[in-house]
């Protein structure tokens, strides 16, 4: 791994420049904001749309890794900032839901663990008990989304996504020394390797459960183009998210479902030259991209990267470094007037010339998770998750 870092370390060094002069700038000028996307290059701001919106702890987030690779205090500032705003959720319990490790652990779990700051310890664990009290013991899944949500019930719905939030739950059980949250979060691993990960190492992104036994009801599309195809963002979630879990655990059962779904993706994004699409199971034409996928990725395969033979080592850090070149030469944005970094993210498949709202536009997970690759290629051993 060591070795091809060293290969690339001119491209590194010339990337992070790039990032961390934007950056300085844009970090003081949306300082007061929640950001999302950006309209016309200006970023918005969900804190006067929708304080609960499951992504507003990136910006904050990604704030807290500059701040820890560069020592800048106005990344702080902002950091701090950002979590001061979203106290606005933090009380609004019926609104919460299975993304709090997005929007808390990003940011009151990393100002707790780099400073101490013991409200944000405090903000952290309330997050946590919200996501360990949607345990299903029934079933034996984290329920996804909220009553009413999509207008229909939801009781029985976990996401694929939600293995990335379940650090929040290791962290309480390592904090409070309360083994529940720790084995909470393995339950949920261990219904999604075998709910949502496929013997091919593609995923189901939504999977609607009995509620009152285990078993599945049914597999739904959600964001990606049918139920049986594979959102590729989706699969970033499982790449990365089944070896956050093996860090905290050691289960190697873990390790080797983040293996499967890597090889997964690298297989097929090699087909659209390491720039990923929506979809990996959709029809070839029209294309659309999800840059949010690569760079989500490619922070797992650098993790995935430390824990396998030297070869497989090499393998993965390369695959990732080309996934992160990809990107940054066909959807990354430097100039400082602008305020996104990373372009070409979607939400999801579009279906029809009409549905292209939020697709290939700039979302802000992109941009933290660029910036956290980057991070790692630096050495920067601070593991946010």
């Amino acid at each position: 791994m060591k070795r091809v870092i060293q290969e690339n370390q001119n491209w590194i060094n010339e990337t992070w420049n790039k990032i961390e002069k934007k950056l300085s700038v844009v970090s003081v000028r949306s300082r007061e904001k929640l950001p999302y996307t950006t309209i016309e290059g200006t970023h918005d701001d969900k804190k006067e749309k929708n304080i609960s919106w499951w992504t507003n702890g990136f910006w904050g987030g990604m704030m807290w890794l500059m701040y820890e690779a560069t020592g800048n205090e106005e990344f702080r500032k902002t950091a701090e900032r950002s979590e001061d705003l979203l106290d606005g959720a933090l009380f609004q319990y019926k609104k919460l839901h299975h993304d709090v490790g997005f929007m808390w652990h990003l940011t009151s779990g990393a100002n707790y663990r780099l400073t101490g700051n013991e409200k944000s310890g405090a903000r952290n664990f309330f997050a946590a008990t919200s996501l360990f009290s949607r345990y299903n013991i029934s079933g034996d899944f984290i329920r996804a989304w909220n009553k009413g949500t999509w207008g229909a019930s939801t009781d029985g719905y976990s996401i694929i996504d939600c293995l990335m939030n379940l650090p929040l739950l290791y962290w309480a059980s390592e904090e409070v020394e309360d083994e529940r949250f720790k084995k909470i979060a393995m339950r949920h691993m261990d219904m999604a390797m075998r709910d949502h990960i496929r013997e091919d190492g593609s995923v189901n992104h939504i999977v609607n459960h009995e509620v009152d036994k285990v078993g599945v009801v049914n597999v739904l599309a959600g964001q990606g183009y049918s139920e049986t195809s594979c959102w590729s963002r989706g699969l970033a979630w499982a790449v990365y998210g089944s070896v956050i879990s093996y860090i905290h655990t050691g289960r190697e059962s873990y390790l080797e479902a983040a293996k499967k779904t890597a090889n997964y993706f690298i297989e097929h994004c090699k087909k659209t030259d390491y720039l990923p699409v929506i979809d990996f199971a959709a029809p070839d034409t029209p294309v659309y991209y999800d840059s949010t996928a690569g760079v989500c990725t490619a922070c797992g395969l650098l993790e995935i990267a430390k824990y396998v033979s030297e070869e497989k080592s090499r393998y993965y850090t390369e695959e990732a470094i080309k996934i992160l070149k990809a990107c940054d030469k066909h959807f990354c944005n430097y100039e400082v007037s602008e305020d996104a970094l990373v372009l070409m993210g979607s939400e999801r498949y579009p279906h029809t010339d009409n549905a292209m709202k939020g697709v290939h536009i700039p979302i802000i997970y992109g941009d933290f998770f660029f910036v956290e690759a980057m991070c790692k290629l630096r050495g920067r051993e601070f593991l946010i998750w």
